[in-house]
């Protein structure tokens, strides 16, 4: 595959990343040009963020008290991806604030070292009901976090 260079920014190897997660790309996800439509990029980073800290124990969607919220995403694109391969989501944590994390998501083809895009999203961590940051990330949901950085 050619990879695209932009000026600093540049393909990542799988060495930097902590965790991956297995996404199988679906007939819908091409667009017109053949390639996975770039806003599915942005679902892949945001589903392959959450699974893991839902599988971890450190976020419950329907009953947990605290949620996270994107304020932040971006993403740069290196070579395609295109159905029906399988994409490897590699994440890790760059920055764990009092109430924000920095994830940054590698999206790879099956079994290439260098990633097809690289991309970020920041969650802000708020109390479900009012919608307000936390004061303190929960105890469980750092100790996951941690792993990743």
């Amino acid at each position: 595959m050619t990879q695209i260079s932009h000026d600093r920014i540049q393909a990542q190897s799988r060495s930097t990343f902590k965790v991956f997660r297995r996404i199988d790309t679906r007939w819908m996800d091409n667009d017109v040009y053949g390639h996975v439509n770039n806003v599915v990029y942005y679902s892949w980073f945001d589903t392959a963020v959450n699974a893991h800290l839902i599988e971890q124990g450190a976020l419950d969607i329907h009953r947990g008290e605290t949620i996270g919220l994107v304020i932040e995403t971006h993403c740069n694109y290196f070579s395609p991806l295109a159905f029906p391969q399988v994409v490897e989501a590699g994440i890790r944590v760059a920055r764990i604030g009092a109430s924000s994390v920095r994830y940054e998501v590698g999206l790879f083809a099956q079994g290439e070292d260098l990633c097809a895009a690289r991309g970020h999203f920041v969650h802000v961590y708020v109390d479900k009901q009012h919608r307000r940051p936390v004061k303190a990330l929960p105890s469980n949901l750092k100790t996951v976090l941690e792993k990743l950085v």
